[in-house]
C-alpha cells in the first residue's frame, strides 16, 4: 500500500474514532442487556510492559471476566481506570478484569496505568485496533461482563458506576466453574 493511502487510511481510522469519543463524552453511560448472550471474541494480545508476555481470554477459560476497553489518552477512561484499579485490589484478583488498551502508544499508556496502579493485564491494541473493532467499540471506554461460558451478558458504554460494578461482578463471580 502506498505511503499516501496508509496516511489517508490513518486519518480515516482516527476520524471514526475522534467522532465514537464524542458520542460517548457527550452521552451518559449506557448498559446493555442481550435477551440472549452473544459469544465474546477470543482474543490473544501483547501484554502491555511485559515483553514476550500475552493476554489471552481463552487463557480464562471457565472464569467470569470483565473485559475494559480504554486508552490513556481518553478524559472519561482517567476517571474509570482508578476505580477499576482498587475494585481489581480489594478483590485480590478474585474477580478477574482484563483491559484492553486501544488505539494508543505504549509509553504513554504504560505510564498511565503504572500511575493508576493497575494490577490486572492489559492486553496491547495499538493501531488500527482490530480486536477493539471486532468487539465494535467506536467510543471509549467500554466494558463487557463475560460469563464463565465468556458470553457478554453487559456492555457497558462510557463510565462505570461502582455500583454498576460492583452489582455486575457479584453476579459473575457465583459462576465460577474452574
Amino acid at each position: 500500500m502506498a505511503a499516501r493511502s496508509k496516511a489517508m487510511l490513518a486519518v480515516a481510522a482516527a476520524a471514526i474514532l475522534g467522532i465514537g469519543v464524542i458520542v460517548g463524552l457527550t452521552s451518559s453511560s449506557q448498559a446493555k442487556l442481550s435477551p440472549r448472550p452473544q459469544p465474546a471474541r477470543n482474543f490473544t494480545l501483547a501484554q502491555l510492559g511485559a515483553p514476550g508476555h500475552t493476554v489471552s481470554l481463552a487463557a480464562l477459560d471457565g472464569k467470569p471476566v470483565i473485559i475494559n476497553f480504554f486508552a490513556s489518552w481518553c478524559a472519561p477512561c482517567k476517571r474509570e481506570t482508578p476505580m477499576l484499579a482498587a475494585f481489581y485490589r480489594a478483590h485480590g484478583g478474585r474477580i478477574l478484569v482484563v483491559g484492553v488498551d486501544s488505539n494508543d502508544e505504549a509509553g504513554p499508556a504504560l505510564k498511565f496505568i503504572r500511575a493508576e496502579g493497575v494490577g490486572y493485564p492489559i492486553a496491547f491494541d495499538p493501531f488500527p485496533a482490530a480486536l477493539t473493532v471486532s468487539y465494535g467499540v467506536l467510543a471509549l471506554p467500554q466494558t463487557f461482563f463475560l460469563d464463565a461460558k465468556h458470553d457478554i451478558v453487559r456492555h457497558v458504554v462510557g463510565d462505570l458506576t461502582s455500583s454498576d460494578l460492583s452489582w455486575w461482578a457479584a453476579s459473575l463471580a457465583g459462576q465460577r466453574t474452574g
